[in-house]
């Protein structure tokens, strides 16, 4: 089968026979991001992972967050690693293959008075964010249906090409708060030499991060899910996960994000 043959039995599923060619976003620490000219982080470290299991090269395309998943249905690159939420309305573009679980938090300077603990707090807020982002739509929502019935205005969601360029408008005091992956938050804070404050008391917008995949291309999916498979047995995986303090999604959340209503 696939998930044990050799390289060469698939090497033509890639963009180049010799490599795996990996989207990804290298603004988007703690996932992923340039270190002394590197990328680094998570999504980095796991596209090696896997691509040493199939002996191929693993090859970085930096890509804005917006444009990975037109990049690899345009065949720019053979995978998307970029903390990419795992939605219904993904899965009518693209495959998944699931590897991380995740959410969202909110955060504001730490000088602020203001202090949303939840989505309803953002109501007559601005609040940054970064493009395309699978919370956007939830907060359109309940903006829609919560915040303006109750006439306390909508939530004004401001899109940026990356998460410094939103974090960059909450500290001019373009937006009043700044929803992000939850992973990100923590890094923002350990760097921002008490600047910030988190003020979301739950994880928001629980969710499932995925490996994206062309759904023709069927038989490197076979061969990366082989791969994720091995490095599990390994014990390498649960390494990586354990180095970053994250946690990979059981089968039922796995379904959840792909079928739930809303998701």
């Amino acid at each position: 089968m696939l998930c044990a043959a050799s390289p060469l039995a698939f090497a033509a599923a890639t963009i180049k026979a010799d490599s795996l060619t990996v989207g990804s976003d290298l603004t988007y620490p703690p996932y992923a991001y340039m270190d002394a000219g590197k990328p680094a982080g998570f999504d980095a470290d796991f596209s090696r992972l896997l691509a040493s299991k199939l002996s191929l090269k693993p090859v970085f395309v930096d890509t804005r967050f917006p444009d990975l998943i037109l990049g690899m249905r345009a065949h720019r690159f053979d995978a998307v690693a970029s903390a990419l939420y795992v939605t219904p309305e993904r899965t009518k573009l693209i495959d998944f293959i699931p590897y991380l679980k995740t959410g969202a938090s909110l955060v504001v300077l730490a000088a602020s008075q203001y202090a949303p603990a939840g989505p309803e707090a953002l109501c007559g807020k601005r609040v940054a964010s970064i493009k395309g982002a699978s919370w956007t739509p939830k907060l359109q929502k309940v903006s829609r249906e919560t915040c303006q019935p109750r006439g306390q205005g909508e939530i004004k969601v401001l899109e940026f090409p990356t998460s410094p360029e939103a974090m960059m408008a909450l500290r001019s005091q373009a937006a009043d708060a700044m929803i992000e992956d939850a992973a990100v938050v923590h890094g923002m804070l350990a760097q921002s030499k008490d600047s910030l404050k988190l003020t979301s008391t739950t994880l928001l917008y629980p969710i499932v991060i995925g490996l994206g995949i062309n759904k023709e291309s069927k038989e490197l999916q076979g061969a990366l899910a082989g791969a994720l498979q091995r490095a599990r047995e390994s014990g390498e995986y649960q390494a990586l996960l354990a180095r970053y303090g994250l946690e990979e999604p059981s089968a039922a959340e796995i379904q959840a994000a792909l079928m739930a209503p809303g998701r």
